[in-house]
C-alpha cells in the first residue's frame, strides 16, 4: 500500500488549515472528454466549449464513440476537425462492438493518416435495450476484449493508448480483483494509462489506486471527474456503469429543478472540493467528462491554479 509522503501530509494539513484553493501551484495536468454532436446547435455548443478550454493547454481531448459504433462517422468528423483547426491533441475512442479486425484497422489507419496518434481503447457496450445494455458478444472476426484490442492497435501503428478503469468495479466483473486483473491485462498489452469511470468519493479512488499498485500496476491512473448538474441523468448513467451517487449529494440538488444557475454553482463546488482532496493526496492528472459544456470544467481547473495561455499568434 502506498503510504503518504511527508509532502503529502503537509499538503493535507494545508488543505485543512488554509483557504481551500489559496495559491495552488497550477501544476495539475488535465484532459477533457467530448461527445460527437447530433445537430448544428449541438455542434456550435461543442465548438464553443473546445475553444474555451483550449487555452488551458490540456494534455489531450478525447471524443467518445457511441454504443455499437453508432457515432462512428460523427466521432471521426469531430476528431478530424479538432486535429485540423486547433492546437489540441485529439484522442479517438474506439470499441470492439460490431466491428471486424479489418474494419478496425481501416478506421485507425485513417486516424493515423489524419495525424491522430492517441486512441482510447474500450471493449464497448452494445446498444441499450430498455435502459440496459445487452450482453457483449464479440464480432466473429473481431476482438474479444479491450486487452485484445490494445494489442491489435499496437500491431497496426505505435499509438498512445488509454483504457478504462473502474474504481467501484465494472458491473460485469464477478469481483474487484477480477476487474483489477483485467485492467492489468490491458496495460500489459501496451496501453499507456488508465482513465477511471467517474466517482464521488476521493477515498474510493485512493483505495483503487492502492489495490492496482498491489497488483503490480505502475502505469498512470487518471481520475475521471464528472461535474454533476443533473442528478437524474447522472443517476441513470451511474446505474449502468456501477458508480454510486451519495445520498448527501442528491439532497444538495433537491428543490433546484427550476434554478439552473444554482445547480451549476453546487455542481462546481462538489467537483472542485473532490479534486482538491485528490490533489492533496498527490494526484496531478485529471480527466473531465465535460458533457460538451466548458463552464464547470474551466472553473474547477481555475480553482486548481491553472491559467489560460494567451494566444500569441
Amino acid at each position: 500500500m502506498n503510504r503518504p509522503t511527508l509532502d503529502q501530509l503537509q499538503e493535507a494539513r494545508r488543505a485543512l488549515d488554509d483557504p481551500l484553493f489559496a495559491d495552488l501551484a497550477g501544476d495539475a495536468k488535465v484532459s477533457f472528454e467530448f461527445f460527437p454532436p447530433k445537430t448544428e446547435k449541438m455542434e456550435a455548443t461543442l465548438w464553443d466549449s473546445i475553444k474555451t478550454l483550449e487555452p488551458l493547454n490540456p494534455r489531450f481531448v478525447s471524443v467518445t464513440y457511441g454504443a455499437g459504433g453508432s457515432t462512428r462517422e460523427r466521432t471521426h468528423a469531430t476528431v478530424k476537425r479538432i486535429t485540423e483547426e486547433t492546437s489540441l491533441q485529439a484522442a479517438a475512442h474506439l470499441t470492439c462492438v460490431d466491428a471486424s479486425k479489418a474494419e478496425i484497422e481501416e478506421v485507425v489507419t485513417g486516424y493515423w493518416d489524419a495525424g491522430v496518434r492517441h486512441i482510447v481503447a474500450l471493449r464497448g457496450d452494445p446498444p441499450r435495450n430498455d435502459d440496459a445494455f445487452e450482453p457483449f458478444v464479440p464480432h466473429p472476426e473481431g476482438y474479444a476484449s479491450a486487452a485484445d484490442l490494445v494489442a491489435g492497435l499496437k500491431a497496426i501503428r505505435p499509438f498512445e493508448i488509454s483504457v478504462a478503469a473502474y474504481p467501484e468495479t465494472h458491473p460485469e466483473a464477478d469481483c474487484a480483483q477480477t476487474d483489477i486483473d483485467n485492467l492489468k491485462r490491458k496495460l500489459d498489452a501496451g496501453a499507456t494509462r488508465a482513465i477511471t469511470q467517474f466517482f464521488f468519493s476521493p477515498d474510493c479512488f485512493f483505495r483503487f489506486r492502492d489495490e492496482a499498485a498491489a497488483a503490480g500496476i505502475d502505469a498512470e491512473i487518471v481520475p475521471g471527474i464528472l461535474p454533476v448538474s443533473n442528478v437524474a441523468t447522472t443517476t441513470k448513467i451511474a446505474g449502468l456503469c456501477g458508480a454510486a451517487i451519495p445520498r448527501w449529494m442528491e439532497r444538495l440538488f433537491e428543490g433546484l429543478d427550476e434554478l439552473p444557475a444554482a445547480r451549476q454553482l453546487i455542481a462546481a463546488t462538489i467537483a472542485a472540493e473532490m479534486c482538491r482532496k485528490l490533489y492533496a493526496g498527490g494526484v496531478r492528472e485529471f480527466h473531465f467528462y465535460t458533457l460538451n459544456r466548458a463552464e464547470l470544467s474551466y472553473a474547477i481547473c481555475h480553482l486548481l491554479g491553472m491559467r489560460a495561455k494567451k494566444d500569441e499568434r
